[in-house]
């Protein structure tokens, strides 16, 4: 990274970097109260709080959201009459899965190979380390020459909403005439990227019933409907032969146009193994970008080891259905739903029940705050041109957002590039990354604010 003040204040911030994100990965702050104790995400939330307040922000809360848990926001005021920034993170996290599959504890803060590892470190604690770094190399090199809110959500891996209800509740608290979504990535380590649209997401569990009771399998198999063999079909009923997405009614043929996604690099990411194709039809950008993607995300049904000969009475599954930016999310649902309906054979009783929703988004990449990006990313990274690229996640917040202010710009970066595995175990980050993106936010804060 070329040398100025800015990135040698960060260089020198690390150090404090690691050891705050440290205490911010021990945390536990899964927002799925039934597995993880809430005072966990009660203790992180505290955290982040405490860290505002310790940089000087203002009207730092706690804000209780609908959905029991809770968002942290601040305000850090600037030059009079400067224009206002919101920053946004998660401290909440997605569970460890499989603890044994770490090769450190998930909620230990590791260093490795050059990654820092742990839950949380790249999605999104990270992320709030990456504001918090920008902030204190602004203050320590001229100040910070915008208002700067900092809002940070408790529950964004769940996809319960809370704070997009708080918001829509309270619309004046995140107006800003820009936001940074700090929950994006890199397209790859090295390479600044913005990320342009997100797919929408909904998420629905399937129940199908069809006896009163399991039976026999050796009395009645062969005559008695089984249930999870039904719902076998109906899943089975959501892909084509290929693999694509196949929701009745539901458009799977957009393409993308940006940046493309080479296949042998997307199976060595993705880490494919050998001789198992890909599945679907079109460019790798093509299917995680722009088109639908279903996923089961887990079965209620016997486990192998204990299980019994049995016909099974009900069965459930747990599905994922993202949802390219042209798409309604409700109206996904909908379709997925009626597929499900007339797909579910023998007449077996089924019931969908939606748990989550959120709509895709897609950003005007065209507005001056990318152009303060770009010059930005173009300093701290030095000889690479800022790219623009889609993410298949979904940040739901992102267009609760665009509806409330849509005067607003919305840019989306972050740390979660291919090799932090977000979401799986050994998630990681890269220092380099982090210390990069951190001098990325405070040039473009800088730079935004002179536009």
């Amino acid at each position: 990274m070329s040398s100025n003040p800015v990135a040698e204040t960060v260089a020198s911030l690390m150090p404090r970097a690691k050891a705050e994100l440290t205490e911010l990965v021990a945390f536990r702050s899964v927002a799925d109260f039934d597995q993880f104790p809430k005072s966990e995400s009660e203790g992180a939330a505290r955290w982040v709080a405490d860290a505002l307040t310790a940089e000087g922000f203002q009207d730092v809360a706690l804000l209780d959201t609908p959905d029991g848990t809770q968002s942290v926001y601040g305000y850090l005021p600037g030059p009079e009459g400067a224009k206002t920034v919101l920053l946004y993170a998660h401290y909440d996290v997605q569970p460890p899965l499989d603890e044994a599959g770490w090769t450190t504890p998930p909620f230990e803060l590791t260093e490795r190979d050059g990654r820092w590892y742990g839950r949380g470190t790249a999605d999104c604690k990270g992320g709030v380390i990456m504001h918090l770094l920008a902030l204190r190399a602004l203050k320590a090199n001229g100040g910070v020459p915008v208002h700067v809110k900092v809002i940070a959500e408790g529950s964004e891996e769940q996809g319960t909403g809370g704070l997009e209800r708080y918001a829509e509740e309270h619309p004046e608290l995140l107006a800003a005439d820009t936001i940074v979504i700090g929950d994006a990535g890199n397209f790859r380590v090295g390479l600044p990227t913005v990320t342009t649209t997100l797919r929408g997401m909904t998420l629905v569990r399937v129940q199908v019933d069809t006896l009163a009771g399991n039976l026999h399998s050796g009395q009645f198999g062969g005559a008695a409907p089984d249930a999870l063999a039904a719902l076998i079909r109906v899943l089975d009923s959501l892909r084509a032969e290929d693999g694509s997405t196949t929701v009745d009614g539901l458009p799977a043929d957009a393409s993308w146009d940006g940046l493309q996604y080479d296949e042998e690099q997307f199976r060595a990411d993705a880490k494919v193994l050998d001789g198992v194709g890909l599945i679907g039809s079109g460019t790798v950008a093509d299917r995680i970008w722009a088109r639908p993607a279903v996923t089961v995300l887990g079965i209620d049904c016997p486990p192998v080891v204990g299980a019994t000969p049995s016909v099974q009475a009900s069965a459930r599954a747990l599905i994922s259905l993202r949802v390219p930016p042209g798409t309604d999310a409700a109206d996904a649902t909908k379709l997925l739903q009626a597929h499900i309906e007339a797909h579910t054979p023998w007449g077996a009783r089924v019931a969908v029940e939606q748990i989550g929703q959120g709509q895709a988004f897609r950003a005007d990449a065209a507005s001056p705050a990318y152009q303060a990006m770009a010059d930005a990313m173009a300093v701290a990274y030095p000889g690479q041109e800022m790219q623009y690229a889609g993410q298949g996640g979904s940040i739901p917040l992102c267009n609760t957002l665009a509806s409330l202010y849509p005067q607003a710009e919305i840019l989306l970066i972050g740390l979660s590039e291919p090799e932090a595995q977000i979401h799986a175990v050994n998630e990681s980050v890269s220092p380099e990354e982090l210390e990069r993106l951190s001098v990325t936010e405070a040039l473009f804060l800088r730079n935004y604010a002179a536009s």
